[in-house]
């Protein structure tokens, strides 16, 4: 004898016509629950949007005022670098702020935000709002682009280097002065140009 085969147990009472009547309910609340999780997403979706608009927004702006306090500092610095280094023993005749470097044909560009030259000798000078790790570094490769560029151009002066910046945390301020870099820093109204602590390095 073959099996007997089972039909669903419905609760009692029910007849096929009444269950499915229910799952065709059920089936009308699923739809309902997945447009309003859908529309859920969406309206998440548009206020993430949102917000990621909001902050780059932001990001620009504070990026136009670091750019303009960085301008600042640097109108600040440059008139009286001259003057702070002669007493230091560096006597600079010519100073050129945003001094620029444009080799197409050596593939060498560049750019300084104070230069300061005279016969024998040039300071490339890097002004910075928070100076970092980072920015001293790019100043080294700066400084080895200007010597290839003298270099190619038969200019034998010494070059040496200087970074700046409003903020400068302790890690890098060692990090600059045992590079030979000198280090410019705000004291009071007026800055101060601490010398590396060994021999200034030369380019």
């Amino acid at each position: 004898m073959g099996e007997a085969k089972t039909q669903p147990a419905y609760q009692r009472g029910l007849d096929f016509e009444q269950v499915w009547a229910a799952l065709m309910e059920n089936r009308e609340q699923l739809k309902e629950n997945a447009r309003e999780i859908k529309e859920s997403q969406q309206e998440t979706d548009r206020q993430l949007k949102e917000t990621d608009r909001s902050l780059k927004e932001l990001g620009k702006r504070f990026g136009d005022f670091t750019n303009r306090f960085g301008e600042v500092v640097e109108y600040m610095i440059a008139p009286n670098l001259q003057d702070k280094f002669y007493d230091m023993g560096l006597d600079f005749q010519e100073a050129c702020p945003n001094y620029k470097v444009r080799s197409k044909k050596n593939n060498i560009h560049f750019q300084v935000d104070v230069y300061l030259t005279n016969g024998d000798t040039a300071m490339l000078v890097e002004i910075k709002t928070k100076l970092t790790i980072s920015d001293i570094n790019e100043h080294i490769l700066r400084l080895e682009k200007m010597r290839k560029y003298a270099d190619l151009r038969g200019d034998k002066r010494t070059f040496l280097g200087a970074v700046a910046g409003v903020v400068i945390e302790s890690d890098e301020r060692e990090y600059a002065l045992s590079n030979g870099f000198y280090l410019i820093e705000p004291s009071g109204e007026t800055f101060n140009i601490t010398p590396p602590y060994n021999k200034p390095k030369e380019w």
